[in-house]
């Protein structure tokens, strides 16, 4: 049975399938078969270039032909790999296998042995990994999360002088402004996007147990730890973590992991407030022809795409949550632990993606129901105690805490008339009244 999206087991790969086909590119096992190659050959390059005395006779020319093999990769390519895996049980051998074969057709036959040269296995996942991560964060992540931030930023400019009854603990408070409380989230998204760039996409890169000892004990004068920074750093774009044991110890990765996880927070909680919003009436939303709310009451728009995103974005936080709690723990110098969660890394960035075009998608049929707003804050009017009573204690009046919640705390309506009813028991100036009296829900908005 080949896969299709009716019977792919996860939804990323079935239901959700169009929404994060990108992300295939850098997760999938091809993707990952794609990198070690491109770590593979890339190392090679770096010997030919140091150079060790046995690779001073390769031709830099061929070169371009090396890296092809990686930029050209196929699915066919990956197949091949494949089929060699299912003799050596080990995939990356399986890779430097393959590559050995592509060298003798280049005509390199000869120097075929220094492919993976005092390498292990997770001098290549370790790169190969953190590579893959940083271009899709890069290709993917940042276009997607630029997308949900830009229209945060067109809603706030547009709404920007929108009063709106504020609500702490669920009840009624000093008035705010509907485009200022989404400059909120906007703010602490941005925030935490300059933290994530902040950190390192880091690379182990050493040998099998970190201390290049292979390299060291064949050529003991050259610096393989300069080797290992310029090969790293330089060649692949990433951080060289150094001293490690025989893995990379994922302390970045762990904080890149926390940081994709604060801003799904954030998120999360934008979801649930527009929801409520909604909910509260403050938004209609736009129908498509053809759409079902619900499939028993007709007259029902859900706010489904918010949902659906909070939904998301809760897995993807429940797996960052795991691969940053399990990944910098590992068994003296490696156990096996680390290789099999690392392969879902794509996951949480799945469901993360899913999450932001979901989000996009929810913010894009807003309509915003004005009338809504003015009648809550007309409702409201006891919001301007708070207004009252600050001013008469800048005037030096007795008690005007209690002054006001003697009037807001009973059961009779606060409305226009008797708040202008109670200034005018105030013993206060004429001035003062006025200055009070010109305070309403809709315009004691702060700054």
């Amino acid at each position: 049975m080949s896969l299709t999206p009716l019977n792919a087991i996860s939804p990323i790969d079935g239901r959700y399938r169009s929404k994060v086909s990108e992300l295939a590119n850098y997760f999938s096992e091809e993707a990952l078969i794609k990198y070690r190659v491109l770590v593979e050959i890339e190392y090679f390059i770096a010997l030919c270039e140091m150079p060790l005395p046995q690779l001073e006779n390769v031709d830099h020319s061929i070169f371009d032909a090396l890296k092809a093999i990686y930029k050209n990769f196929s699915s066919e390519d990956a197949q091949a790999i494949k089929d060699i895996e299912k003799v050596t049980n080990h995939d990356v051998k399986a890779v430097e296998y393959f590559i050995k074969e592509k060298f003798d057709d280049l005509g390199l036959s000869a120097f075929k042995e220094f492919i993976h040269f005092g390498l292990t296995s997770q001098d290549i996942n370790n790169t190969s990994i953190p590579l893959s991560i940083k271009e899709a964060i890069h290709d993917v992540y940042i276009p997607e999360y630029t997308q949900v931030v830009e229209k945060l930023k067109s809603l706030a400019k547009d709404w920007a002088g929108i009063p709106m009854l504020a609500r702490t603990h669920g009840q009624p408070a000093s008035p705010t402004r509907l485009g200022k409380e989404i400059e909120v989230f906007i703010v602490r998204l941005e925030e935490q996007i300059n933290l994530l760039k902040t950190v390192p996409h880091a690379a182990k890169f050493g040998g099998a147990t970190g201390n290049f000892n292979a390299h060291h004990v064949a050529y003991p004068e050259n610096d393989w730890k300069a080797f290992g920074d310029k090969f790293v750093e330089q060649q692949l774009g990433l951080y060289h973590s150094f001293p490690t044991t025989q893995i990379e110890h994922y302390d970045h990765m762990a904080a890149l992991f926390d940081a994709l996880k604060r801003i799904n927070t954030i998120i999360i909680d934008l979801d649930r407030d527009i929801w409520t919003y909604v909910s509260m009436d403050y938004f209609k939303q736009k129908i498509k022809a053809g759409e079902v709310g619900s499939s028993a009451m007709p007259h029902k728009v859900n706010p489904i795409d918010f949902e659906n995103s909070e939904g998301n974005l809760g897995i993807a936080n429940a797996i960052f949550e795991h691969l940053s709690a399990k990944l910098p723990i590992s068994r003296l110098q490696r156990d096996l632990t680390d290789s099999t969660v690392l392969r879902n890394v794509g996951v949480p960035l799945g469901h993360t993606i899913i999450g932001f075009k979901s989000t996009l998608k929810g913010l894009d049929k807003l309509l915003l129901n004005e009338p809504k707003f003015a009648e809550d804050l007309e409702n409201n009017w006891a919001v301007v105690a708070e207004a009252i009573q600050t001013i008469l204690r800048r005037e030096g009046y007795p008690n005007p805490y209690e002054a006001l919640k003697g009037l807001t705390r009973t059961n009779t309506k606060i409305n226009q008339n008797s708040i202008s009813n109670f200034i005018d028991t105030l013993e206060v100036s004429d001035t003062i009244k006025t200055e009070l009296k010109r305070i309403t829900p809709s315009n004691y908005t702060g700054i």
